[in-house]
């Protein structure tokens, strides 16, 4: 092998930034929530995240305290996007130019998008491993 390095793939880019959002929502928030569900789609990460919603936010939510508890989860997220967007882009090697996020409180599920300043470079789904045999494409003579 050559000294060339390979471009990692798209999931293992999406696996490592859900590891690290998880361990972000866990050091910071004291919150284990599900594995984050990251997307990337050509310039643009989405991010479901089950169980992203506070046990303080759901407990005011579920006494009648709604907008304190969305007073705190815009706080939240405002301290939490600077530590979102660098995690973003150590893993991505991009920056990101905007991100967009909401949740629910009853379903404590939250989502983000982030736009970011292009496309990842990622290695092609399509190259071939040295344990895979190159396979011909068929050919049909008419």
């Amino acid at each position: 092998m050559t000294g060339e390095t390979l471009e990692p793939t798209r999931g293992k880019l999406e696996r490592s930034l859900s590891q690290g959002i998880q361990a972000l929502y866990r050091s910071q928030l004291g919150q284990q929530t599900s594995q984050p569900l990251c997307h990337l789609v050509d310039d643009k990460l989405i991010i479901v995240i089950e169980n992203g919603v506070t046990q303080p936010e759901k407990l005011l939510a579920e006494n009648g305290q709604q907008d304190l508890a969305w007073q705190v989860r815009t706080e939240l997220e405002s301290v939490l996007e600077g530590q979102l967007k660098d995690l973003i882009k150590e893993v991505l090697g991009v920056g990101v130019t905007d991100l967009l996020s909401d949740a629910t409180l009853e379903t404590g599920r939250t989502g983000t998008i982030a736009i970011l300043e292009s496309a990842p470079k990622v290695r092609d789904s399509s190259s071939q491993s040295k344990t895979q045999p190159k396979t011909q494409p068929e050919t049909s003579e008419s």
